[in-house]
């Protein structure tokens, strides 16, 4: 299916509810334009006509993550020169209300005749983007306003004031409004299913997961990005319908505003600094999805395949997410989720271990688990990770496993070296995966990022990766170099590799949370010119998209002047990439929180890349953090849970 564009449009965020709209301001009923409902189209058409015209649009611009703002403007008078006489206001909202508000720069008495015109087609989001989505069904007048239904639904439209006509068969509600000079007068829509009330937002108040942290900086972007972030991540907070107490983010707006297990737990676990509560909520919600009983499949975190380029055949995110979830325990309790929460989920993450080791067998490799799957380097780094923290959890509550984790972890280290290290003119480089024929497939891309991820240990220390020391230090020259760093961020494939297009999902685009992962993965081992040359890169792609990160962008060099080329079909906001933004600016001051053992480690990024930089309102040990890190790269603590002391 070939998804229509969505780059340019302005998506208002609040789910269960999306307002989807372009620069124009007026809903069409053309492309992805409407109101969104849990996925389904409530009102697709809202056309504004003042004193039989449509205003002229002069701005749109979001407000908010759920609010967008669009100006327009309409001259009456024949001789009255270039300037407007009525400015048309409207603020557009995800939970189903624009408030379209008329001031009149006029000299004079106005009586202005206004009409809006709706419909909708009560369309699935899915048949919209396929095209799918039918004619516009008929109205009915209903209470203030209007009517739809068909089989699989209803949405009504009520007006507030109510209008003084209301013409069905047009989808038509009128009103006839006087201004004085400088006066104003405004309309409130709202739509919504019937008999549904208004969207209740899982981030409002106290509800919210996620610590309300703020950065000040000597650079400016640092603050506008992760405020920017924070709200992103808010807007794509979901409950879990089996448990609401239970929250977890959807993938990204438009098109996946649902659970994405992988994408979920990734997201979770990179907003660990601003609190555990998201990633308890996501790790019950996946548990409750995990396979039980007898079989190979037992244990595992069901999720979709996904495209990975042409150079290897689609994944299987439920392996990533299988493999993440011990991770994520396993470092939330690091950041202080409690003994008990840790407890409860302890099982689940015991099942994700045992799939690992059935999975493995008597072999040193996971492989794909379709027949005849290729051994993928990111997949190796990913189980490699969840052995040694699985491990580390494992014996931190007295349970049986870890020896085996540690000893499969450990060999398979020493083989990764051997097998999985292409020898060249140069320094060598990471295969991206070996088939099972024991062909090599060597291009260069981002899933050799994951290399560098390796987890983190207790007392602050990261977990052994699979590369040895000369190797990680090539492998960090190749991210940091000309192929794969745009000046934008990390490309997903080396410009110079078969098959690279700066537009490919997985083949050339910037993939911002891979991106943040070389980040942090390069400061830890001590690369920050690196990893300060991808971090500021992708500040300045931020800065050109209003500081709301898509999921990717094109991966086209960085020229003078220039500006990141935006992927028609990119989720955004989306919550890998939102997260991403959270994880760069706290790498800056390296933190390594050990709740358990109530310390907390410190590793700056000692070049400072943008300058003097305070992060406060984090959370570890279940208590306010706030760090600062100086112009010299040195960092202070400026608050921290009682009795947590600074490690070595």
């Amino acid at each position: 299916m070939t998804l229509p564009p969505a780059h340019a449009a302005l998506i208002c965020v609040a789910l269960p509810g999306l307002a989807i709209s372009t620069e124009q301001g007026q809903l069409t009923g053309h492309g992805l334009e409407g109101f969104y409902r849990s996925g389904r189209r409530v009102l697709s058409r809202c056309r504004l006509r003042v004193a039989g015209r449509e205003p002229l649009a002069v701005q749109a611009r979001m407000i908010a993550p759920d609010q967008a703002r669009f100006v327009a403007v309409l001259s009456l008078s024949a001789n009255g020169g270039p300037d407007p006489d009525v400015l048309v206001d409207r603020v557009r909202y995800a939970d189903g209300t624009e408030r379209i508000t008329l001031r009149s720069a006029a000299n004079r008495p106005l009586r202005l005749p206004v009409e809006v015109a709706l419909g909708t087609d009560l369309a699935e989001l899915g048949a919209v983007a396929a095209g799918r989505a039918g004619p516009d069904l008929p109205a009915s007048v209903h209470d203030s306003g209007m009517r739809w239904s068909c089989a699989t639904g209803d949405s009504v439209v009520t007006a507030d004031p109510p209008p003084s006509d209301a013409l069905a068969s047009a989808g038509l509600l009128r009103w006839e409004f006087e201004l004085p000079p400088g006066g104003a007068r405004s309309v409130e829509l709202r739509v919504r299913p019937a008999g549904t009330g208004p969207i209740r937002a899982v981030a409002r108040g106290a509800t919210s997961p996620l610590a309300p942290a703020r950065a000040a900086s000597d650079d400016p972007r640092a603050e506008a990005l992760l405020r920017t972030s924070i709200e992103d991540l808010q807007a794509l907070l979901l409950w879990d319908p089996a448990q609401p107490a239970d929250t977890h983010l959807a993938a990204g707006a438009p098109w996946r505003c649902g659970m994405a297990p992988a994408e979920a737990l990734a997201a979770a676990r990179m907003t660990l600094p601003l609190g555990t509560r998201l990633a308890a909520g996501t790790l019950r919600t996946l548990a409750r999805t995990q396979l039980v009983g007898a079989g190979p499949r037992s244990g595992l975190i069901p999720g979709p395949r996904r495209q990975v380029g042409a150079q290897l055949p689609p994944s299987c995110t439920g392996q990533e997410a299988t493999l993440l979830f011990p991770v994520v325990l396993a470092e939330a309790r690091r950041w202080g989720l409690s003994e008990a929460e840790t407890e409860e989920l302890l099982p689940a993450a015991e099942r994700c271990l045992q799939w690992l080791r059935t999975a493995v067998g008597d072999g040193t490799y996971l492989a794909d688990p379709h027949p005849g799957g290729p051994w993928r380097c990111e997949t190796q780094a990913h189980a490699h990770r969840a052995a040694l923290l699985g491990a580390d959890l494992l014996d931190a509550y007295g349970r049986a496993g870890g020896v085996g984790l540690r000893q499969w972890a450990g060999e398979m280290r020493t083989a990764f070296r051997e097998d999985f290290w292409i020898e060249e003119r140069g320094g060598g480089r990471p295969a991206a995966a070996r088939l099972p024929g024991g062909r090599i497939l060597p291009h260069l891309g981002s899933g050799g990022v994951h290399l560098l991820d390796t987890g983190l240990l207790g007392a602050g220390a990261p977990a052994p990766g699979l590369l040895d020391k000369v190797q990680t230090e090539q492998l960090a020259r190749l991210l940091g170099g000309p192929a794969m760093d745009s000046g934008w961020g990390l490309r997903s494939l080396g410009v110079k590799e078969p098959g690279y297009n700066p537009f490919a999902h997985r083949s050339g685009s910037v993939r911002v949370h891979e991106t943040a992962l070389a980040v942090a993965g390069l400061a830890a081992a001590g690369y920050e010119k690196e990893a300060s040359s991808l971090l500021l890169g992708v500040l300045a792609a931020a800065e050109t998209f209003g500081h709301r990160l898509p999921e990717m962008y094109a991966g086209e060099q960085r020229t003078e002047g220039g500006s990141p080329v935006p992927h028609p079909t990119a989720c955004r906001p989306a919550a890998t990439a939102a997260a991403a933004g959270v994880l760069l600016l706290t790498t800056l001051a390296g933190i390594r929180p050990d709740a358990p053992a109530r310390t907390v480690t410190l590793r700056p990024v000692r070049g400072a890349p943008l300058g003097e930089i305070g992060l406060t309102g984090l959370r570890v040990a279940g208590a306010p953090f706030s760090v600062r890190v100086s112009r010299l790269g040195l960092a202070m603590v400026e608050e921290a849970a009682d009795g947590l002391q600074l490690g070595a």
